[in-house]
């Protein structure tokens, strides 16, 4: 689970300061805000660790990856190129990593699991390229004392040179541990690992189609854009992957199924063969009412359509994983945007998911209040936003929110002036009256 990340001069952030992070994190606030740029820097790193091209110190993006930056001049805060990009982020991570001695060269590799690691890079840009200024990874566990490392560490490479430090497979980090032998840890096996549990659903997803084509791949996820969705249900079909639920495993399917009806946005969901294509052809088929006929996912409402990738994500995605989910309840009717809520703290408990999750909707946040003032999940599991643009510059406040669900620094018109607006309606109703009363 990412615990904590922090960006300065990344775009419209001059310092985000330490943000902390829960199993559950809720980012709101006005449009270019700077909210979405949180989730970028996270996006940034994961494109960048998965980047083949090794000469890049940092991926920036194209049409196809998770985020397009464009250049780093566009990166940087207000475009000055004099100052330095740093990124930062903190994680407990779970690796195959235990303790090995090794007498010849009195090293230890580390091959416990890592409880907190942490992340530091800063760049600049020197004649147009992308360089290091600082590089620092720490980690801390139970054998384990701080292990640091810089460019000037890495014998190996110049100090003007641009590899991309993420991708370097034999970048190894020294330091003491609490034997007091040399420890030498893997850093990209630990780094990479994290970043491929970590999933991403954006704000546009492709529209319904009328047959969906499925070769019996295995993808990861259900996509950017929820492209690979259908694909993600059938290859857990095939896989026969379950979700615990009350004590018991119940197949993806039948619990997304359940949600559907919950939600009262279907009835049924099915997912058969086509018999008017291939075998590799398959209708996806949903019913309103019990009594209503089946059809396409393209001839019911655009809601449930954009709204099904987020629901299989949330359960295909593996156990522990972090989601990062950009206006999950766009196109939703209020009462289901509520309801999404729920959706949320069963697969955070469940499933152990971390969701970070960017919205607009107050519907998900009274829900969310609610739940914690009935226990169905903790304030300490949840941390809530609020971010602001003051003349190019993004701020953020933590809401503060009791184990009551009550957010002690509700911020003025956080989701717009509805009082103001009540007040303004009642004033004009009662000059209407006393226009017509004249007369």
């Amino acid at each position: 689970m990412i615990t904590h990340i922090r960006m300065k001069n990344f775009k419209s952030w001059k310092d985000s300061g330490e943000v902390q992070l829960a199993p559950l994190t809720g980012f709101f606030g006005t449009n270019s805000s700077g909210k979405s740029s949180l989730l970028q820097m996270l996006l940034l790193l994961k494109q960048t660790v998965e980047r083949a091209d090794p000469e890049e110190v940092i991926f920036l993006g194209n049409e196809d990856s998770y985020v397009n930056l464009g250049n780093f001049l566009e990166v940087i805060h207000e475009r000055n190129k004099e100052q330095s990009l740093e990124l930062e982020f903190k994680c407990k991570l779970k690796s195959p990593f235990n303790i090995e001695y090794n007498p010849i060269h009195q090293n230890e590799y580390v091959k416990e699991p890592i409880d907190n690691f942490k992340f530091t890079l800063s760049l600049h840009d020197s004649n147009g390229y992308v360089s290091v200024e600082r590089f620092l990874y720490s980690v801390e566990s139970c054998n384990l004392k701080e292990v640091s490392c810089d460019k000037g560490n890495l014998s190996y490479i110049d100090h003007t040179s641009r590899r991309n430090l993420l991708q370097l497979s034999k970048f190894n980090c020294y330091g003491k541990s609490s034997t007091g032998n040399n420890i030498i840890t893997p850093f990209v096996l630990g780094f990479e690992k994290f970043f491929s549990h970590v999933f991403y659903l954006g704000p546009n997803r492709i529209n319904p189609q009328r047959l969906y084509h499925w070769e019996g791949t295995d993808p990861d996820s259900v996509g950017q854009s929820g492209e690979d969705m259908i694909a993600s249900l059938l290859n857990a079909r095939v896989e026969q992957q379950t979700t615990p639920y009350e004590g018991q495993n119940i197949p993806i399917e039948e619990r997304i199924s359940w949600w559907l009806r919950e939600m009262d946005l279907a009835y049924s969901f099915l997912i058969k063969r086509s018999r008017a294509r291939t075998d590799r052809d398959y209708d996806v088929l949903t019913q309103k009412t019990p009594d209503s006929a089946k059809v396409t996912l393209a001839d019911m409402g655009y809601g449930l359509s954009q709204f099904l990738p987020v629901l299989v994500l949330c359960y295909y995605a593996p156990k522990g994983s972090t989601l990062i989910l950009e206006q999950p309840g766009i196109h939703l009717h209020p009462m289901v945007q509520a309801q999404l809520a729920d959706l949320l703290i069963e697969v955070v408990n469940e499933r152990k998911l971390q969701i970070l999750v960017e919205s607009h909707s107050e519907h998900l946040l009274t829900r969310l209040q609610r739940r914690i003032a009935e226990e169905k999940i903790s304030s300490n599991q949840t941390a809530l936003y609020f971010c602001r643009n003051d003349e190019g510059v993004s701020n953020i406040e933590h809401l503060k929110m009791d184990e009551f669900g009550n957010i002690s620094n509700w911020p003025e018109n956080f989701f717009g002036d509805e009082m103001g607006d009540l007040f303004a309606m009642t004033e004009a109703q009662r000059e209407r009256q006393k226009r017509a009363e004249g007369e």
